[in-house]
């Protein structure tokens, strides 16, 4: 009998397959998890354009998070678009309910082509409601700005934004470096010290999903036991090799290559009978 280890994603869809609850999914799969969902916003999307958005009822929310923690506890919950208070509350009611373990939160405000996600009038409640379930949480550098209030152009104002989200309540504040210039540099305060990860920066335009690709694989190799500081180094690593061969897809910004690295060289360390 095979066992993967379950991750959830809480977050919104992309019929267009490149972000969001899909990107998720594939990216715990490509880690070696069994990936679960809860959607909280449908949203007609592609790399081009947000067409529209629809949220669901926090109701309903609220159902497929009981449905999933009632049978199959996830080993870590990678939270990704919450588009307004309501949603946000019963997402953090039922985490606290669960106890849930190994919380990354990617608080997504835009699409990669701008269009907001997230009312900005919602920013303090993301602030009061979601940001102190976070274990980690992971902002690029335009949504770190709208949370810290602070302006970000280099590394020094990295770690500064991080060190006052981090104060905001979250056990890390992991603050992303692709939207700067020079290497992908990622500033991680977790109340004691600072840490930096690297990589260096690709150039294309196919970065469809980037975020949700990174929190996730995060929240994948937190849940397979990889400690903290490793989980991040993995992840980094492994939305760097998506984006390096990133797919020429759509007429915007395409979508990264979630299984590359699988399918070229297989799943490292995966025993299908384990």
């Amino acid at each position: 009998m095979s066992v993967l280890t379950p991750v959830l994603s809480i977050a919104g869809s992309d019929c267009s397959g490149g972000a969001g609850i899909q990107a998720d999914l594939k990216t715990m799969s490509a880690n070696g998890c069994f990936a679960m969902s809860v959607i909280t916003s449908v949203v007609a999307e592609n790399t081009a354009r947000v067409i529209s958005v629809m949220d669901v009822e926090p109701k309903i929310i609220a159902d497929q998070i009981d449905a999933v923690f009632e049978d199959i506890r996830p080993k870590a919950v990678k939270i990704g678009m919450l588009d307004n208070p309501d949603i946000m509350r019963t997402v953090a009611d039922k985490l606290v309910e669960y106890q849930a373990e190994n919380i990354v939160i990617d608080p997504v405000m835009y699409a990669k082509n701008g269009a907001p996600l997230m009312d900005p009038n919602c920013i303090d409640s993301l602030i009061k409601i979601v940001i102190p379930h976070a274990d980690v949480l992971t902002p690029n550098i335009p949504e770190a700005e709208c949370i810290s209030g602070m302006k970000i152009h280099d590394l020094d104002d990295q770690k500064a934004a991080a060190k006052a989200i981090q104060e905001m309540g979250c056990t890390s504040a992991l603050v992303k470096g692709g939207h700067a210039t020079g290497d992908a540099i990622d500033v991680l305060y977790d109340g004691e010290r600072f840490y930096e990860f690297s990589a260096k920066r690709i150039d294309t335009k196919n970065t469809h999903g980037t975020g949700c690709t990174y929190s996730s694989a995060i929240a994948a190799n937190l849940a397979l036991g990889h400690p903290f500081h490793e989980a991040i180094d993995r992840a980094k690593k492994y939305v760097t090799m998506a984006i390096e061969h990133s797919l020429e897809l759509g007429h915007g910004n395409g979508p990264t290559n979630h299984f590359w690295d699988l399918y070229a060289h297989g799943l490292a360390g995966f025993d299908a009978n384990a």
